[in-house]
């Protein structure tokens, strides 16, 4: 057997590989890099058999140890709601007021809610709650359906136009452009009335021929001089705040096409507790809008007030 060629320079062997003139070196791999990859083998194999591992036809290996991830889980849920249980016995027992009112309760009710609120509603809302186009800030002080701890409540129980028996929004907003209730020329002088209405300079002449359209069709909702009403979840026109944008193409996109936001309601899903937790982390951020001077008697969960944006 003949001998390999060595490189002049470094008197290391070559492999017989050449490429342009360029031959390959057969340099050795370093030692450790080798103890390391010997020991990754060895490793792997001792996982294999103290570990679930490997696929099979109807299952997989268990290891020696027998180790499953979903019992881990199932068992971390379990010690979870353990050291839960006297925190939501309390909640159960009180109301939102008397939660607010005690700083140890509503700290614990601040947790849990930061937790809900993060894995289920921020997607909507924002990791804040500053909402975005479409999606209501929930950290100002104007809401739809009132911003009381029982209203907020009731609408994170029953939601809006969510198909609930219970839901929040009844009333919806025409497409009237769509649906050609009213003409392109009607829709753009409507536009023009809307954002007078808030105080923003607008086309005098196409706000006064849009005054009896606004009567004729929007004051029966957003009243004569368009300021809403909070009990049916009619938007205020005259101040700052809107849902899908201030700007003349948005509020011309909304007359014309009629968008009606939609929120789920998590009655099903979460326990009464975890609603007055999420209730009162939503009203503690938004500041708080002031409960009734003479609050109702009856029960949080006998209250028909509802609370969204």
């Amino acid at each position: 057997m003949s001998e390999r060629e060595r490189d002049d320079h470094t008197g290391t062997e070559t492999t017989g590989h050449e490429w342009d003139g360029i031959k390959e070196l057969d340099t050795p791999l370093p030692r450790w890099w080798l103890w390391v990859f010997y020991g990754s083998i060895a490793w792997a194999v001792v996982y294999w058999i103290l570990m679930p591992a490997w696929p099979g036809i109807s299952g997989y290996t268990r290891g020696v140890l027998g180790r499953s991830d979903r019992a881990a889980v199932v068992q971390e849920l379990g010690a979870l709601a353990h050291h839960r249980q006297a925190g939501e016995a309390r909640l159960r027992t009180a109301s939102l007021q008397q939660i607010e009112a005690d700083p140890e309760l509503q700290a614990y009710a601040m947790q849990v809610g930061q937790s809900v609120f993060g894995d289920n509603c921020a997607t909507c809302h924002g990791a804040g709650g500053a909402g975005a186009k479409g999606y209501p800030n929930l950290r100002d002080d104007v809401w739809l359906w009132g911003g009381t701890l029982d209203e907020i409540r009731h609408t994170i129980q029953v939601g809006v136009r969510s198909g609930h028996p219970g839901a929040r929004g009844e009333t919806v907003m025409p497409a009237f452009g769509r649906d050609q209730m009213l003409g392109a020329r009607q829709v753009d002088d409507l536009t023009e009335y809307v954002v007078a209405l808030s105080g923003r300079k607008a086309d005098a002449a196409a706000a006064a021929r849009a005054r009896q359209t606004f009567a004729d069709q929007c004051a029966a909702c957003h009243g004569p001089a368009g300021a809403g009403d909070v009990a049916r979840g009619i938007p205020n026109l005259t101040d700052a705040e809107w849902l899908y944008g201030s700007d003349r193409a948005a509020i011309r996109d909304q007359i014309w096409n009629g968008r009606n936001g939609v929120m789920p309601t998590w009655e099903a899903r979460f326990s009464p507790e975890t609603i007055k937790a999420l209730a009162v982390y939503v009203h503690a951020n938004a500041g708080g809008e002031a409960e009734p001077a003479a609050p109702a008697a009856a029960a949080p969960e006998e209250s028909a007030a509802g609370a969204a944006r």
